[in-house]
């Protein structure tokens, strides 16, 4: 499915009745070969917006995958960059892909770090967790930043209600809750859980003071306004 060398069928449904870590590990080999990478056109974008700001000292990818956040961290980043996520299958991949990088196998709901950081990215994760886990990830990425670091993020705009990306999206995340209503255990990923209103909200919360860039590069919608914004939360 996808690509030849991609998952089949079958593949990804035994993933989507798998726990998240475990899906995981299962889609690991073949998930580059998927629309669920993050795309280089968001990389690039992101990486655009960020190079003024710096060069840093070191980076953190939270949630790494299979390490395509570490496109950007390379070239920003004059220290050490670190990886980190719970799937041990996607960690391997990301290793053999950057075996200059450091990995770290945890959950980033409660990260293992301490003031180590100048910049942390994450990329296609937010998804990934219930409003109600957001304080906690974002207060442990506020632990792993030094003073002054920089934690950055690509949120897309919500789709027009008539468009029909808007009722596909909507319609991934109802027959997820729905999956996850009748089938233990339970497999996290929303669309439409983490809005720039509440995101922002949660990250003001944990300490952080907030402000975005639209990435012009990644187009605009029909009123005119960015399709996608690269988050900024700053550790004062």
């Amino acid at each position: 499915m996808f690509s030849p060398q991609g998952p089949s069928l079958r593949e990804l449904v035994v993933q989507a009745l798998s726990s998240v870590e475990r899906g995981y590990d299962l889609l690991a080999p073949k998930f580059d070969h998927t629309p669920f990478r993050t795309p280089d056109a968001i990389l690039d974008a992101a990486a655009g917006a960020l190079r003024p700001l710096g060069p840093f000292g070191r980076g953190l990818d939270v949630c790494c995958g299979t390490g395509a956040g570490m496109r950007i961290l390379e070239p920003l980043c004059q220290g050490r960059i670190t990886g980190v996520d719970f799937s041990t299958g996607m960690l391997a991949q990301a290793r053999r892909a950057h075996p200059d990088a450091e990995w770290s196998a945890a959950d980033v709901r409660a990260l293992p770090f301490a003031a180590d950081f100048d910049l942390a990215v994450s990329f296609g994760a937010l998804g990934h967790f219930l409003p109600a886990e957001r304080p906690r990830l974002f207060a442990g990425v506020y632990r792993a930043l030094r003073p002054g670091g920089l934690f950055a993020f690509p949120i897309g705009a919500p789709p027009p209600i008539k468009s029909r990306e808007y009722w596909a999206l909507l319609g991934f995340d109802l027959a997820m809750k729905v999956r996850n209503a009748v089938w233990r255990p339970p497999f996290v990923m929303y669309y439409g859980s983490c809005p720039l209103s509440a995101v922002r909200t949660d990250l003001t919360a944990a300490g952080f003071t907030v402000t975005t860039v639209p990435l012009p590069a990644l187009g605009r919608r029909a009123d005119g306004s960015p399709r996608c914004r690269l988050v900024l939360a700053r550790k004062p």
